[in-house]
């Protein structure tokens, strides 16, 4: 049948379609920032500020010694922590405030969050806002220990990362940070024992703790995933005490179709179905010319068969009368 001649075209396409790339429905699911850095490099916090019209003045805050490492008042001159004073800069961009930390020490490792004072029908309120975790990386000395340092999987392929922790497991809490192509917490187990998953690695992360180390395991891989995951712990009287990392990369697959353009596959697609038609419409001509052909020779034939037939009667009775 005709159609039949369009199935290896149809097949090439067909065959393309697993390349083209799949919208990512997924949302922003991170329920803080989180900023890696080196000692001596400077970080900008951006906070935004929901309420400038009845704002008094904004905040930022180590959540977890609930010390104020800046206060800038509305109309007044800022408030700087000494731990914090000539290495702290802001400024207000738009409806956002950013605080500028410079010249970044290990001890700067903390847990961030915005605040901004309102005052409302005369009565002062904080609104809390954006929470930001800094991981500041020692350049001489690591704090804490991690490995391996490089995994490199292939799609649907597991990595288990190590950490060994300072602290006794009811002395605070731990975190496995995404700190590089999605910045966001991973997991994070509290000092009671109580764990939250990144939505991205429900049911796909696994962990246990054996005294002071720490193993977690990424499940069913996939390229999204390639990032720098560093080990992360709490620990009371003490900077936020982190890792080097580990760094993921998962294998690409169909290296060939992912870097194609969708211009290209659009382009395939169409020279695919045009030549697909032009076949069949070719094919269809064919074979109606081929029919009418077959059926004229025939009717010639009938017609020059019958003339000779009645020649012939003609000529015997001449040469009959003739006699």
């Amino acid at each position: 049948m005709l159609w039949m001649s369009c199935l290896p075209t149809a097949s090439i396409f067909l065959l393309l379609l697993p390349c083209f790339p799949a919208q990512d429905s997924g949302e922003n699911e991170q329920s803080a920032d989180v900023i890696s850095a080196w000692e001596g490099d400077s970080i900008s916090i951006t906070c935004p500020m929901n309420d400038s019209q009845n704002q008094v003045g904004m905040y930022l805050r180590d959540i977890r010694q609930n010390l104020n490492v800046i206060y800038v008042p509305k109309d007044e001159s800022p408030n700087v922590n000494p731990a914090f004073v000539n290495r702290t800069k802001y400024s207000k961009e738009g409806e956002n405030f950013r605080i500028t930390l410079q010249r970044l020490q290990e001890s700067d490792s903390k847990i961030y969050a915005c605040s901004e004072m309102v005052k409302i029908n005369d009565r002062h309120k904080d609104l809390y806002g954006k929470t930001t975790i800094v991981v500041v990386k020692a350049k001489s000395s690591r704090a804490l220990e991690q490995s391996p340092l490089y995994a490199n999987p292939e799609p649907g392929q597991s990595v288990s990362i190590t950490c060994v922790l300072k602290s006794s497991p009811e002395d605070e809490g731990f975190y496995l940070l995404r700190t590089h192509v999605q910045r966001a917490i991973v997991l994070h187990v509290s000092k009671f024992n109580t764990s939250r998953v990144s939505a991205a690695f429900v049911s796909r992360l696994e962990y246990s703790r054996v005294g002071n180390r720490m193993v977690i395991t990424l499940q069913d891989l996939q390229e999204d995933d390639s990032d720098n995951y560093v080990c992360a712990e709490e620990v009371t009287n003490s900077p936020l005490l982190s890792a080097s990392g580990t760094m993921v990369l998962v294998k690409e697959v169909e290296q060939a179709c992912k870097k194609s353009s969708w211009g290209l596959y659009a382009l395939i697609a169409m020279v695919a179905l045009l030549f697909c038609a032009l076949v069949c419409c070719t094919l269809y001509r064919v074979d109606m010319k081929k029919y009418f052909q077959k059926k004229k020779p025939n009717v010639v034939y009938e017609d020059m068969s019958y003339n000779s037939r009645r020649s012939t009667l003609v000529r015997t009775n001449t040469y009959s009368r003739g006699e």
